[in-house]
């Protein structure tokens, strides 16, 4: 078995195809069939459901899966501690909340000092990001919130306050409760907090409606559809030109913290240090900017 079997099959079992597995990894397709035959062959028990609708992972393989995605993360992390230096070089696979409005800001004074490493951004919700932590998926992620959790060190980027949003039309406070919540899907920080305040609103059956991104949102809140809720970083210039309203929120609902987590017992190389580094240099700055 060789390392680069386990890659193939991390990546079959995450697509659900060989033929977008092949895509992803370079290869043509008959090579990743052969080689994921090889390896049920040498671990004498077959590792996929197969249809033609594709492959669902078994049981067997999802006990496969969960030492592949462990040896995986341990050779990548062993290649980059070799090549570790103080020039460094290579990839930092990061994930962020979609409203992360100073994000920008870290990865151009990251690029600037370190031209050499290839920055891999994925958007999701805090819920799914810290999943892909756990699971050596990311190197690191930019959340909402706080985590005590024993496998997760974490590094404070900001807090911010949350407010609601709806569009410019005048309408009073008590009846925006009323409006549908234009929301992530489930492990969303923000969509925690809005549902929270809409609870405690007395408002128990809330129309929810899920959206993938935050222009997405945000248009169909300028749009009149709905409200939602968001750092007032994010829309203070919509707000000052008229697109939107803002609306404070009580303080239980208004306060949130982004920080940056990774896996605690991860080695922590030189590219990621310099990259936390960068995150709190920016950090202090901005605040000494709103002082």
């Amino acid at each position: 078995m060789e390392i680069k079997d386990l890659r193939i099959f991390q990546k079959v079992a995450e697509f659900g195809s060989i033929s977008k597995a092949a895509k992803s990894l370079n290869y043509v397709q008959s090579y990743v069939t052969v080689r994921i035959r090889q390896l049920e062959e040498e671990l004498q028990t077959e590792l996929f459901h197969r249809s033609s609708r594709g492959m669902v992972i078994n049981s067997e393989g999802k006990k496969l899966l969960f030492y592949a995605q462990k040896i995986i993360s341990m050779v990548d992390e062993m290649l980059k501690v070799v090549q570790d230096s103080d020039n460094p070089v290579g990839t930092l696979e990061i994930g962020t909340v979609e409203t992360l409005y100073k994000l920008p800001l870290i990865l151009s004074a990251y690029h600037k000092k370190y031209p050499n490493i290839d920055l891999s951004l994925v958007s999701g919700v805090t819920e799914d990001l810290v999943e892909d932590i756990l699971s050596y998926k990311l190197d690191g992620a930019f959340v909402t919130g706080n985590f005590n959790h024993p496998q997760i060190a974490q590094y404070e980027v900001f807090e911010e306050e949350l407010v609601l949003i709806s569009n410019q039309e005048e309408v009073p406070f008590e009846e925006l409760k009323n409006k549908p919540l234009l929301v992530f899907k489930q492990g969303c920080s923000y969509r925690s907090k809005l549902e929270g305040w809409v609870r405690d609103e007395g408002r128990i059956n809330a129309k929810i409606m899920e959206f993938g991104t935050w222009e997405t949102i945000l248009g169909s809140v300028i749009a009149g559809l709905g409200i939602t809720i968001i750092p007032k970083s994010t829309v203070s210039l919509l707000e000052a030109d008229g697109v939107v309203r803002i609306y404070h929120i009580p303080e239980k609902y208004a306060k949130i913290t982004t920080v940056f987590i990774r896996r605690a017992d991860s080695f922590l190389t030189n590219t990621m240090q310099k990259f936390i580094e960068t995150i709190q240099n920016v950090s202090d700055q901005e605040k000494k900017v709103e002082v």
